[in-house]
């Protein structure tokens, strides 16, 4: 039995977004001194920003334009985020396989959210009744 979905944290792509940016933001403790305004800021950014778009798309499910507004801005935070892991790889601020790992991981973060502005109608919510 499927557990019913009350809050976007019940959501299992948020759950997973946090998650990772969890992770970056303790990855990201060790980036040199001199990457803190710019790379460590970026990564961090991004990866939550994927979280909040998701939770924000999730209050604003009522109107379904507004929905995939904000999922397409989350897609495109996750995409940022990998690039931001690309780029601490090969800075040398990340190891390989851990970079590897994230990426993949944001490759199914993306996916979940394509699929979710893909099959709208079944998230959003039934206009209110005048």
């Amino acid at each position: 039995m499927k557990k019913m979905i009350v809050r976007h944290q019940d959501l299992e792509i948020y759950r997973k977004a946090f998650e990772s940016a969890m992770q970056i933001f303790e990855l990201s403790k060790s980036f040199p001194k001199e990457e803190v305004f710019s790379l460590t800021d970026q990564i961090r950014r991004s990866s939550r920003s994927v979280c909040a778009n998701t939770a924000e798309a999730w209050r604003k499910r009522r109107y379904i334009a507004a929905f995939i507004s904000k999922l397409n801005d989350a897609e495109g935070e996750a995409a940022e985020t990998q690039t931001w892991v690309e780029f601490s790889v090969r800075s040398g601020y990340m190891e390989l396989e851990i970079g590897r790992d994230l990426f993949k991981t944001y490759e199914e973060i993306i996916s979940m959210l394509v699929s979710m502005q893909t099959n709208a109608d079944s998230w959003v919510l039934p206009p209110l009744k005048k």
